[in-house]
């Protein structure tokens, strides 16, 4: 039961793999071509630009640390090359994390209206407001790598010395715990930013529907229509980034990672679907995306239509 259960979450992941590094792909792509042509990139889409690179490689991290736990545990136990595994997985994740975060801020002020000084204020600086939001998110950046790092000079120097066995292990399962701790209220961080926005929103939403109940009714379509759009790629984003968060808490108590395979899957298949998923999410709720995604469809259905074996 325990293989079939195995095959599936890796079937699972190879889908998500593969569906994320296309869509991920097509949405760099786009803007690139797009700012090749016009000779200028606006915020937004420096923002998922700089998200699609930063979501295809921790993919690729996600896909090489599973396929190194399955198939070739013994490289768990090279220092130099766990260091490099792990500090490419965590720079990417942190930027895919606190760039969608930034996609949230930026549509925050961009559509909500509030008469408070200091909102009015980042309004007019919402660039600045999210290059300072990337710029101090590597704060908690560099504190993961370090940490980790001295935690896993600790736990390999345990393995080198003449400690038992059973009290190596032991101590490596306290690192990894430490770790998952840490690594769970760092991601807790940006999910908050990303919720406390949604409210703000639903505020700014619920604050507008009742100043045009006084209005004409076409004067309605505008603010509501830029509000829900905003909300609901939000909304997307709070339950990924839920999913995402609830993996690493299942993964937080689990006894010892390497004999703990099928909760591993399981929660790296929850947790890649927020890079692989949310990426759909951004290419329906983007004009320029949707319209360019459309025209690739309308195109490899004609290819496909041309390629049709004529009858006899």
């Amino acid at each position: 039961m325990d293989g079939i259960i195995q095959r599936t979450l890796i079937i699972i992941l190879i889908v998500e793999f593969i569906t994320g590094n296309v869509l991920n792909a097509f949405v760099a792509l786009v803007n690139c071509m797009d700012w090749a042509k016009r000779r200028k990139i606006s915020v937004v889409d420096q923002i998922l630009t700089a998200l699609a690179i930063s979501r295809i490689g921790l993919l690729w991290s996600v896909f090489t640390g599973i396929v190194i736990v399955v198939l070739y545990p013994s490289l768990l136990l090279l220092e130099n090359f766990m260091i490099m595994i792990h500090i490419t997985w965590t720079a990417t994740s942190h930027f895919t994390l606190w760039l969608a975060t930034c996609l949230s801020i930026f549509y925050f002020f961009k559509i909500a209206n509030f008469s408070n000084s200091l909102f009015l204020y980042l309004k007019r600086r919402v660039k600045r407001v999210v290059s300072m939001t990337l710029l101090m998110s590597l704060i908690p950046l560099c504190v993961n790598i370090f940490s980790w790092k001295t935690n896993n000079y600790i736990c390999f120097e345990g393995f080198k010395s003449n400690v038992s066995c059973s009290s190596s292990l032991n101590n490596f399962t306290k690192s990894y715990r430490f770790l998952l701790i840490l690594n769970t209220i760092l991601v807790s961080v940006p999910f908050t930013m990303c919720l406390t926005t949604f409210l703000l929103l639903i505020s700014s939403l619920w604050k507008h529907h009742k100043k045009i109940q006084h209005n004409a009714q076409r004067c309605q379509d505008a603010g509501t229509t830029a509000h829900v759009k905003a909300l609901r790629v939000i909304i997307a984003s709070l339950l990924l980034y839920f999913i995402f968060f609830l993996s690493q808490v299942v993964q937080l108590w689990s006894s010892v990672m390497l004999k703990k395979t099928l909760t591993i899957l399981s929660c790296q298949a929850a947790g890649v679907s927020f890079p692989s998923l949310h990426s759909c999410v951004l290419i329906l709720g983007n004009t320029k995306l949707r319209q360019a995604s459309l025209y690739v469809w309308w195109w490899l259905r004609c290819r496909a239509k041309d390629v049709e074996p004529s009858g006899p």
